[in-house]
């Protein structure tokens, strides 16, 4: 019997040798990397820098995207390191931080979802009433709340494995995750459990629900109005439900992969399915809003070419 304190290290038991191609996936990872920061600044600078779209939905999906940095940067550099490594371990203290990383980035993402989702619904469903509901204040406090409610959660649980008495050390992952640790725990863990299943429920099925109902509301007003407002919701909204179905998706994936045994899984594929919500969402995102929402696409080529031409690209007109 081990305790956690005197784990100095961890195993992530998921890499295999690939020879010199490992190298290779080295760049493919990193360029990927590359690109998911170039696409998530450029659209955070352009939302930030054009007054036109200082609205409360580019403001949200300002926050979104700096929560598609602050996930992917938990995960990539880590990555990168290990790809290279010929030895595939961790230290407890960073593992402990990229459980943080990790788990706080899919909490903000839920409730930003949820949030975005209220907002499509206000602007909707109550058009006049917009501007008086969703007030300056009010999208301050919806912008900062999902951070504060997922650093306060995510440290509990953090507190929570911390002192658990572990058996081992090995992680069948390629990254670490909570339930990997508490699996290989040999003392108590239904505190464990038990706040596991209410941070699923607060932060996976609370705003599932909010999402539900407010689609339900939007979907109602669309079919009793005209065609060009269902064409206006359809164009705002479709972005939004591709970006929570993708990351829905994502995360059962990962979450059948953890409860159940995986072992007749071709290895590449089980790497595959447990990185897809860790590296497709934050690619995603920029791209389906940068190409759906007209008045970011529109900003964006503007300034893509003016920066081609060897103007100024750091203004925004």
């Amino acid at each position: 019997m081990i305790n956690s304190t005197q784990v100095s290290y961890f195993t992530l038991a998921a890499y295999f040798d690939t020879g010199v191609l490992k190298y290779l996936y080295f760049l493919l990872i990193m360029s990927l990397y590359i690109f998911i920061v170039c696409a998530n600044v450029l659209l955070i600078v352009v939302i930030c820098k054009k007054r036109s779209l200082h609205e409360p939905m580019y403001l949200f999906l300002c926050s979104l995207f700096v929560n598609e940095l602050y996930g992917s940067t938990g995960l990539f550099p880590f990555l990168l390191v290990q790809i290279l490594s010929d030895i595939h371990t961790v230290s407890a203290p960073l593992c402990f931080l990229q459980i943080f990383c990790v788990y706080t980035y899919v909490c903000v993402e839920f409730c930003n979802l949820a949030i975005m989702s209220y907002d499509r619904y206000l602007a909707i469903c109550y058009p006049l009433q917009y501007n008086t509901r969703m007030t300056t204040k009010k999208v301050a406090v919806l912008i900062a709340l999902p951070w504060l409610y997922s650093f306060l959660t995510i440290v509990v649980l953090i507190s929570l494995i911390v002192p658990l008495q572990l058996c081992g050390n090995i992680i069948d992952k390629v990254y670490c995750n909570n339930y990997s640790i508490v699996k290989l725990a040999c003392s108590e863990t239904t505190a464990n459990n038990i706040y596991g299943l209410i941070l699923t429920f607060l932060t996976v099925f609370v705003p599932f629900i909010i999402i539900l109902y407010t689609y339900m509301r939007i979907l109602k007003v669309c079919f009793s109005g005209s065609k060009q407002s269902r064409q206006k919701a359809v164009s705002t909204c479709t972005p939004h439900l591709a970006s929570l179905l993708n990351f829905s998706f994502g995360n059962c994936f990962e979450i059948l992969q953890s409860r159940y045994n995986t072992k007749s899984v071709h290895s590449v594929l089980k790497i595959v399915l447990t990185l897809y919500y860790l590296t497709c969402q934050p690619l995603f995102n920029p791209v389906i809003y940068g190409l759906k929402m007209s008045k970011i696409y529109v900003i964006c080529k503007r300034l893509l070419l003016k920066c081609r031409s060897g103007e100024r690209c750091d203004q925004v007109d």
